[in-house]
């Protein structure tokens, strides 16, 4: 073992676990998470909770509860999934304490099906704020074009956001632009900006994916010396868009009021192709003021032997352009790569989502008490 967790927090990345399950509540997991791996934050997706629930464990009493009660099966998949993030939130909740509200948060997502819809995804934050009800939640709104008015909108009500599948440098600067514009709505409402946090979710490791896919297909030389080059290079131009956004007049002026950077969180950062060191997403993507949400396989590795060296991301940037050109060059378009990743990212999610009201369903029915 080594101390590249703790190193990886003294350089200011913040580590949340990309995994919840109740076993990994009741069992105590996620408490020693944060008291011995620097564990200060959780993020949840459709296809983690699709996991969770399937696997059985610790959910078959609330099962047959909500089973008794004949509720449906998507207030079910509610009920399961916000009793799981308010109680680790509670679990979180002195992490939140001690880093004034930037950290111990628990992430939890709107309906992937409404992703494209920013009047029912406005209304389905709401009500999963209210539902969960504990101040560090943060609500996952995905970065698709009906989803900017709605985080703007969100934020404008004071609640928390974690804006989710966020693939392109164009969209990550309209998320940004969302999140100021909500800042400034809920500054007109009298409302106090200071309890409002935002991360915006940046994913990784499905560029290298995708972009490698379509190198490996060429065969040239030239090409393979591009693989795996991309996804780093593109999170490093993200963040220097968020240093440009978070230096801005427009910025200052909401900094005067008391309001939080939104920070740029790394997700997706498990490795996929063996090719490749298992912690080059963590150990390539070290700046101040991020967050880096990992799978427990990619936190034990870390722990293991990533290599954190400092600060990787600041003064890369022109080597990072460099990068993704000589992507375009190969005739690989960027703009197509990371509309396809925003659209799978979706479907995704809601085939998850679909699958756990399947699964779900088929446990009320099991466990439905019979009649007389």
């Amino acid at each position: 073992m080594t101390d590249a967790l703790k190193r990886l927090s003294d350089e200011g990345v913040a580590i949340w676990l990309d995994d919840l399950s109740r076993k990994r509540i009741t069992s105590g997991n996620l408490a020693e998470l944060i008291d011995q791996q620097h564990v200060v934050g959780v993020t949840t997706n459709p296809t983690i909770f699709q996991k969770a629930i399937s696997s059985g464990d610790g959910y078959e009493q609330q099962l047959a509860d909500l089973a008794a009660r004949k509720v449906t099966v998507e207030e079910a998949v509610r009920m399961i999934t916000t009793a799981d993030v308010r109680d680790a939130a509670d679990i979180l909740h002195p992490v939140f304490e001690a880093t004034g509200g930037q950290d111990g948060r628990v992430s939890i997502e709107v309906d992937p099906r409404l992703a494209h819809n920013t009047r029912a995804t406005v209304a389905e934050a709401k009500q999963l704020a209210w539902l969960v009800d504990r101040p560090n939640t943060l609500i996952k709104i995905p970065a698709t074009k009906a989803g900017l008015p709605a985080i703007t909108e969100v934020i404008g009500n004071g609640i928390s956001v974690n804006v989710t599948l966020i693939f392109s440098l164009e969209r990550y600067r309209e998320v940004m632009d969302a999140y100021l514009a909500g800042l400034e709505k809920a500054r007109e409402k009298g409302l106090d900006v200071s309890l409002i946090h935002s991360v915006a979710s940046f994913f990784v490791s499905r560029v290298d994916t995708e972009i490698d896919k379509r190198i490996d297909a060429l065969g040239t030389p030239e090409a393979k010396a591009a693989r795996g080059r991309a996804a780093v290079a593109n999170a490093r131009l993200a963040y220097q868009a968020y240093e440009e956004v978070f230096s801005s007049d427009r910025w200052s002026a909401l900094e005067n009021a008391g309001a939080n950077k939104q920070r740029a969180l790394w997700a997706s950062t498990g490795v996929k192709d063996k090719a490749y060191k298992d912690t080059m997403y963590v150990d390539d993507l070290v700046a101040p003021n991020t967050v880096n949400t990992m799978p427990e396989a990619t936190l034990v590795a870390t722990e293991d032997h990533g290599r954190i060296t400092g600060d990787t991301i600041t003064g890369t940037y022109e080597q990072a352009r460099a990068d993704l050109d000589a992507v375009e060059k190969l005739g690989i378009k960027y703009d197509d790569v990371v509309q396809l990743l925003e659209d799978e990212g979706v479907e995704k999610f809601e085939a998850s989502w679909n699958d756990l009201l399947a699964s779900t369903e088929a446990e009320l029915k099991r466990l439905a008490p019979s009649e007389g």
